[in-house]
């Protein structure tokens, strides 16, 4: 599909969440001219080399893709590596072009003053939260277990410092069903958040649309997830534990130990105040009904 604004567009994103929301902009009848995603990473027991998501996407839709290692030259690497040969290319592609916008969903790496400063107007990012509320790396999840119903997406320009830049556009969402597992609550954000970043690209490219500044003392921070993080303690209150299943369904995961062997949740269910476990994965062995690990 052509693109309906006149536009040289570089796209940085890795996961799903990013695929969402290029299905999104090519819905719109706008696609970038490149996109930058991480490099392939091994993956699995095989530990074979596996594309991420945005890169399958971006091949099924004849787009050239870029997988610098870092945006930062000679940064950690060694000459002649295939990754410091992959950097050296981005950055000249990069650096010695005319680029229009840069936008970015779920990249993964920070983008340098030097990179923001490229683009005639800025960088875009999309991010899964009503800013300031739930800055940085983990506002899915964290808006789950803190039971944040009301939640939404935000179109912001970015700067130097953490989703901190100003904001163009934001959209509220209210689910009926809550709460939602984190990659459905994903998925949703991520759509809606590349509906309203298609609306805001004409208008903010033509200036007819300006950005706000945020209310940064209302500000509040998420932190990465850590594997650990999963842990369930059957004892606590059931709605918590809940909670946590949800947020964590996609990694880590959750899960309790008995006898000293991990035992992973694979399904659940919060029923009349309880939270019930409906299948586990013992260590070492195949996913059974919780009922049949209760009688071993």
């Amino acid at each position: 599909m052509n693109k309906k604004i006149d536009a040289s567009i570089v796209f940085f994103g890795t996961p799903q969440f990013a695929v969402y929301v290029l299905e999104e902009l090519k819905e719109a009848g706008i696609e970038p001219d490149i996109i930058v995603t991480a490099p392939d990473r091994p993956a699995g027991r095989g530990l074979q080399l596996k594309a991420p998501p945005v890169k399958d996407w971006a091949n099924e839709n004849n787009i050239p893709i870029l997988q610098p290692s870092t945006l930062k030259k000679n940064h950690g690497q060694n000459p002649g590596s295939g990754h410091d040969e992959e950097t050296a290319k981005t950055l000249d592609i990069l650096m010695n072009s005319e680029w229009d916008l840069f936008i970015v969903a779920a990249y993964g790496k920070i983008l340098s003053k030097k990179i923001i400063d490229l683009p005639r107007k800025g960088v875009l990012n999309v991010h899964p939260s009503l800013l300031p509320r739930f800055r940085g790396a983990s506002p899915v999840e964290s808006q789950i277990l803190e039971d944040e119903r009301k939640t939404g997406v935000s179109i912001m320009q970015i700067d130097e410092e953490m989703d901190h830049g100003p904001i163009l556009a934001q959209a509220s969402i209210e689910p009926e069903e809550w709460p939602l597992h984190a990659s459905f609550l994903e998925e949703l954000l991520a759509r809606e958040g590349g509906k309203l970043l298609a609306e805001a690209i004409p208008l903010w490219l033509s200036g007819e649309l300006e950005a706000t500044p945020q209310e940064h003392g209302q500000a509040t921070f998420t932190r990465k997830i850590k594997k650990e993080d999963g842990e369930i303690d059957l004892s606590a209150d059931g709605y918590q534990n809940y909670l946590k299943f949800c947020a964590h369904d996609e990694w880590p995961g959750t899960h309790f130990f008995k006898d000293g062997k991990r035992i992973k949740i694979t399904a659940a269910e919060f029923v009349n105040g309880e939270f019930r476990i409906l299948r586990v994965i013992p260590e070492g062995k195949k996913e059974i009904d919780y009922s049949v690990f209760l009688s071993i």
